[in-house]
């Protein structure tokens, strides 16, 4: 991989870094509002089981879409240093060592192993 792909990988990256980043920050924000609003209104609690539940399940929604992000923002970082501490290695699959494709690289920058080293694995985690 060539300077120009590892600097337009890493502004991938940053990108998406930057767009989970605002994602979380505003998981947080609603949920403290949420909070706040529920501890100044009495009426804002679900008085009805049905209601109950909903709220319930929204609120574990939420949290489920937040860990997710959380756990991407994760491979996000752990790419992007990677890319810093060993530009010249960065790109290279973990399983077979060949050059992971830049087309694959561009769809998704924080990718380990190439296609076929990922099939592989997804299809030992199957069996």
């Amino acid at each position: 991989m060539d300077r120009t792909q590892r600097d337009a990988i890493e502004r991938l990256l940053l990108r998406e870094r930057e767009k989970i980043q605002r994602s979380i920050g505003r998981f947080q924000q609603n949920t403290a509002q949420s909070r706040d609003a529920a501890d100044a209104d009495l009426s804002s609690y679900s008085f009805h089981m049905a209601d109950q539940g909903t709220d319930a399940m929204e609120r574990e929604k939420s949290f489920l879409f937040a860990s997710k992000e959380g756990r991407y923002l994760y491979r996000l970082e752990e790419a992007l240093r990677r890319l810093y501490t060993d530009p010249e290695g960065f790109g290279i699959c973990h399983g077979c060592k060949n050059e992971i494709p830049f087309m694959r690289l561009e769809a998704l920058p924080h990718a380990r192993y190439c296609l076929d080293c990922k099939r592989r694995e997804e299809e030992d985690k199957a069996a």
